[in-house]
């Protein structure tokens, strides 16, 4: 346990207050009751089984955040890192800030911000390794780095920038909100290291002395809607209608008057405008493992359940696939797959641990998705693996592996798209990433089956199956054209980050994302003539080759566009710290291998 100095001041320690019962939000601030099986427990901290008799101690507790005194001194980030010896390209705590007017008048909002311990804590329900717990304890939500096996989908699904993916040590960390000083009535040590006293902490909804604003948002804090987080905030200067961020994402947050809030917006004034390849940057990014999971596992799944149509449903059309190109399609499926689930799994920070990615199935959609697609791949192995053999126990098999296999899809496809529904990251949360992900096994399953045929079938059953494939093919091109229309219109729009990633894409990435929508014209109309039109083999095998380049580009190029482009409803940063813009400019100039700086050298 945390030991409790002789000489520590008064105003470090936890107070006894009143509390009302419920928060702004309606949720219950009281999170247990003597006779519930909750209290009196001991956190077992450092193997210490003491029990705090803090009266207070199974109420939820929170910071209090006075943005009229802060200085931004950074010792509250010091203390954090000081305390939870962090290094230094990490912090639990960052003080980050937004600025806006006009010389003389030029005005700064400073904001330091940790884990906010939230009533609804996504990166619980989101951890597929169950590695958060939400203690009725101080109401802290805690996370144990010795579960984690890296995957970082936390730090996708928070709006706060709390948890901390560490690169170099394959998994993350977090603000555990000092309950090892809470338990002996000491306040965090952020809160305590305070020199303006700007940070504050106590149960929720309580006022600490001389304030009395308990508001729930200020300019640069993302919506509280998503997850009701325990930070409360005192702003009572008079602010400047648009206030810009002093980090390199152009976001401004300007007041909407109708909603009595600051909503974020594009800063064109400071945006580049210019389009851009930038093709290096796009294709080698840190999420390429993902781009050829979905790729390659979308793929297969198109391809195997078209397979299992055209064996069972197929008729003498479609019959011959599953007759002739029966081994190329299958074999080749399982390669791809494999593939695609290796490049996942390595691309965690502890991948010797990927079988914990099953235990959250109750609430996670990674640990679903994961399920499902583990399923369809057991289902197709398994259906692979009875095809070898002719009796009717290896046919009963082979068809019970089959159901396993499009149970196994059916789930996998869903919550592969669901978790990507994150409110966090505006431009991935609309339908278009299901239009997507559903045209892509649409196009690429069925142009995967279309190339395996013209390898194995005879000339002469070419045409009529390639009549079939190619409609497969167009539907899925044509699905995926109508949802980034609809997409790119609902962006252009938005008040929130997703207008900024539809920016980009058409500037930093405009030259890469016209060639995308060059190919994806390319690709439908290539399809369409293909199906249209009756042509000699020779011709057809030319039109089918030239569809193969381009759809598979178009396929790669729109993937890398979706992951490079996201960006999340983050805390702002400063000049150098919590700066995507300086964080690369270090990286490229080799400051980054100097440790000071706090950015680590790129791996990836």
């Amino acid at each position: 346990m945390f030991k409790v100095r002789d000489d520590e001041p008064d105003y470090v320690f936890l107070s006894d207050t009143k509390s009302p019962r419920k928060n702004q939000y309606g949720d219950d601030i009281e999170l247990a009751k003597k006779g519930d099986g909750l209290t009196g427990k001991s956190l077992n901290i450092n193997g210490d089984e003491g029990v705090s008799d803090y009266p207070d101690r199974y109420k939820q507790h929170g910071f209090y955040f006075n943005a009229d005194n802060c200085i931004s001194c950074h010792a509250c980030e010091s203390a954090c890192s000081e305390k939870n010896d962090l290094p230094p390209y990490l912090a639990y705590r960052a003080v980050g800030y937004v600025e806006g007017g006009t010389y003389p008048s030029y005005t700064r909002l400073n904001i330091s911000m940790a884990c906010n311990h939230c009533d609804d804590p996504v990166c619980l329900k989101g951890c597929p390794t169950r590695a958060y717990t939400k203690f009725a304890e101080y109401g802290a939500v805690l996370q144990d780095p010795d579960i984690c096996f890296g995957c970082g989908y936390c730090t996708w699904v928070c709006p706060y920038n709390a948890p901390q993916l560490d690169m170099e040590k394959g998994h993350v960390h977090k603000c555990n909100m000092c309950v090892d000083r809470l338990e002996v009535g000491l306040k965090p040590a952020c809160a305590s290291a305070c020199l303006a006293g700007a940070l504050d902490f106590g149960v929720t909804e309580t006022t600490p002395e001389n304030r009395d604003q308990l508001k729930t948002q200020i300019p640069g804090f993302p919506t509280p809607e998503i997850t009701h987080p325990n930070i409360r905030f005192q702003q009572t200067k008079t602010l400047p209608k648009e206030m810009t961020r002093a980090d390199s994402t152009d976001i401004k947050y300007q007041l909407n008057d109708k909603k009595d809030a600051f909503v974020p917006v594009i800063n064109e004034s400071r945006a580049n405008k210019t389009k851009h390849w930038n093709l290096k940057k796009l294709l080698s990014s840190h999420e390429n493992a993902h781009i050829a999971f979905t790729l390659s596992t979308q793929t297969v799944i198109g391809a195997f359940l078209i397979f299992l149509y055209s064996q069972y449903m197929g008729g003498s059309t479609l019959g011959a696939i599953a007759e002739q190109a029966r081994y190329p399609i299958l074999i080749s499926s399982f390669i791809l797959m494999s593939f695609g689930m290796l490049k996942l799994n390595l691309h965690l920070g502890r991948p010797q641990r990927f079988y914990r990615g099953f235990y959250n199935l109750r609430h996670s959609p990674v640990s679903r998705e994961i399920a499902g697609v583990s399923l369809f791949f057991a289902g197709m192995s398994g259906f692979i693996f009875f095809g070898f053999f002719d009796n009717a126990f290896t046919h009963f098999m082979a068809g019970l592996s089959a159901i396993t296999a499009i149970l196994g899809a059916a789930v996998g496809t869903y919550y592969m798209y669901k978790l990507y529904r994150i409110p966090a990251r505006p431009f991935w949360d609309h339908w278009q990433t299901a239009t997507s992900f559903l045209g892509t096994t649409m196009s690429l399953g069925g142009l995967f089956v279309l190339v395996a045929s013209m390898i194995t079938l005879q000339t002469s059953q070419i045409a009529p199956v390639a009549d079939k494939l190619l409609l497969i093919i167009l539907a899925g091109v044509l699905l995926e054209g109508i949802g980034l229309l609809g997409h790119a219109h609902s962006m252009k729009h938005a008040q929130h980050e997703g207008a900024l990633s539809h920016f980009e894409q058409k500037t930093k990435y405009g030259k890469s994302y016209l060639l995308r929508n060059a190919l994806l014209l390319l690709s439908l109309t290539l399809a369409y003539l293909a199906y249209q039109f009756s042509m000699s083999y020779e011709l057809l095998l030319t039109m089918i080759s030239i569809l193969t380049v381009v759809t598979i580009a178009f396929a790669i190029i729109g993937r890398a566009l979706f992951y490079v482009l996201v960006i999340p409803t983050t805390m702002p940063g400063a000049f150098f710290w919590r700066n995507k813009g300086f964080e690369e400019h270090a990286r490229e100039t080799g400051l980054a291998d100097m440790p000071q700086t706090g950015v680590l050298p790129d791996g990836h």
